[in-house]
């Protein structure tokens, strides 16, 4: 069962080397050397206890929390439902991958200790992360490439198994024990499930749940509070490839200052592309990955990404420049060609569509016979008709009819308003009751025949007259323009008149008739 909420979660007191701890499987796990602490737990090496010879070098590790504490709670969710060793198997298989980035998972389990419970979690041994290996926080290009896509392989990965991790930074990032050119996503205490049972969480902010998250890298999302979803991760994510291109991040100077850093990346993502362009150029870093961001920020809330695409936006961006790298970390791909493997998936889902998923253009002949230069405006700037990718031609089409439709709307409201100002605009006054809607349905206005021609005058929506009155419409609309200027232009005259000095002379003279006829009333009274 999940975990009182107490107050704040603790560090637990190290336990002893030796202790030897049985989890839900009934496999014994011997603690050996201490190696780290985390922000709520310890982590130790271990040896599996299955009477088989023990070597000299473990290659597991266990991580250890108080019962209480629930960051682990949540890892262990993870794990158990969206991560087990045979899931992770069967996605390799399926997407030809030789190397998923995730920790396998061993085993979990209770314990007691001198009074204290525990919770524990069995775990691949990982090497050191990335911050350790380069605590300024920059990569090489190629680096950064490698590591991304890496990282993408991941989140699509969890994103498919309606979990999202929601602290990807370097800190989070290990390497492989063994082989230094994998790379590990960990730490999936923060991890959220975003699409319980197929259901996607709705958009709703909660300022008392903002700013989750390492305040650096989260997404604005979660600066407002809202439910992590996919388009967090890979917005957190690119903020971490522009930190490792860089070197740092705008915003860095305001990290004790959470709204301003949300200001910040606010601002950021909307003056995309120059906003980046603006700071690649005074950090002095050749970071060509404005698609990347681009691409990111424009996902609806609970969009799925493509994630094939935003890897060939990484490989566009980041080719290498041929430059010998000093990196400690120099990754290469351990998937094979990356980028034939991403080209050939982008062609399977090409293959995959149906032809009513992409545009024909040989089907918009009609739209194009209107006003040919309509056509032009639904491709992005930086895009020919030709160099359009395949998988976003589906949203295309839509804003395509989308434009077709906007079009027909702004045409339906510039048509001319009938609006009749006077008796003499109609034949007859019974047409009044005739005057027809764009749909069809009557208009009923009350009253006598002026009073109805009032409200007819006042009327917003667009009107049609009556059959009978068709012929006759153009001459009324002349006559009532005529109307309405001369009334409009004799109640400026009286205006002008009264307002005017030979008006307020007036005003005074009758106001003095009328004082003294006063006084002569009084008087008569009082003499009478």
């Amino acid at each position: 069962m999940p975990p009182k909420k107490a107050g704040k979660s603790k560090l637990p007191i190290k336990l002893p080397e030796g202790l030897v701890l049985e989890d839900s499987e009934g496999t014994k796990w011997r603690l050996e050397t201490f190696l780290a602490e985390g922000g709520f737990g310890l982590i130790y090496l271990a040896f599996p206890q299955d009477g088989k010879p023990v070597g000299g070098d473990p290659v597991h590790v266990i991580k250890v929390e108080y019962h209480e504490n629930g960051t682990l709670f949540t890892e262990l969710k993870f794990y158990q439902r969206a991560a087990k060793p045979e899931n992770i198997q069967n996605w390799k298989e399926q997407h030809n991958l030789d190397f998923l980035g995730i920790p396998t998972y061993w085993g979990s389990g209770l314990a007691v200790y001198n009074g204290k419970r525990y919770r524990f979690m069995v775990m691949d041994r990982m090497d050191n992360n990335l911050n350790q290996e380069h605590p300024d926080g920059k990569f090489p290009r190629e680096t950064v490439k490698n590591l991304g896509i890496q990282i993408l392989d991941v989140l699509e990965f969890i994103h498919e198994n309606e979990y999202v991790h929601g602290d990807i930074k370097a800190e989070n990032i290990m390497l492989g024990y063994k082989n230094h050119e994998q790379v590990y996503l960990a730490d999936y205490g923060l991890s959220y499930r975003y699409c319980p049972d197929g259901t996607h969480k709705p958009y709703k902010e909660n300022p008392k749940k903002g700013h989750n998250g390492t305040i650096e890298f989260t997404s604005i999302d979660a600066h407002k509070g809202v439910a992590l979803s996919r388009r967090s991760d890979l917005e957190i994510l690119a903020y971490c490839i522009l930190k490792w291109l860089c070197g740092k991040l705008p915003w860095e100077q305001n990290l004790t200052d959470p709204v301003a850093v949300l200001t910040a990346k606010t601002k950021f993502m909307e003056r995309l592309p120059g906003s980046l362009t603006s700071w690649a150029r005074s950090e002095n870093c050749n970071c060509e990955i404005a698609q990347f961001f681009t691409r990111v920020r424009d996902l609806a809330y609970d969009e799925k990404p493509d994630y094939e695409i935003l890897k060939q936006d990484l490989l566009d961006g980041l080719k290498s420049n041929g430059a010998q790298s000093d990196s400690l970390v120099n990754l290469s791909n351990p998937n094979g060609n990356i980028k034939q493997r991403i080209q050939n998936k982008i062609k399977d889902k090409e293959a995959e569509k149906k032809p009513s998923d992409t545009i024909n253009h040989s089907t918009c002949s009609h739209v194009q016979e209107k006003n040919p230069a309509d056509t032009d405006n639904i491709w992005q700037d930086n895009w020919t008709k030709d160099e359009m990718p395949n998988s976003n031609r589906k949203d295309v089409k839509q804003r395509f009819q989308n434009k077709i439709k906007d079009k027909e709307v702004n045409k339906k409201l510039l048509e001319p308003i009938s609006h009749i100002t006077c008796r003499q605009c109609l034949k007859k006054p019974a047409d009044i009751d005739n005057i027809q809607q764009d749909n069809g349905s009557k208009v009923h206005f009350e009253g006598s025949f002026l009073e109805k021609a009032m409200q007819w005058s006042t009327y917003k929506s667009p009107l049609i007259l009556h059959k009978d009155e068709q012929d006759a419409e153009e001459d009324s609309l002349v006559y009532c323009q005529k109307c309405l200027h001369r009334n409009n232009q004799d109640d400026q005259n009286i205006s002008q008149n009264i307002f005017s000095a030979q008006g307020r002379a007036d005003i005074c003279r009758y106001i003095l008739l009328i004082i003294l006829l006063l006084i002569g009333i009084l008087v008569s009274l009082y003499c009478f």
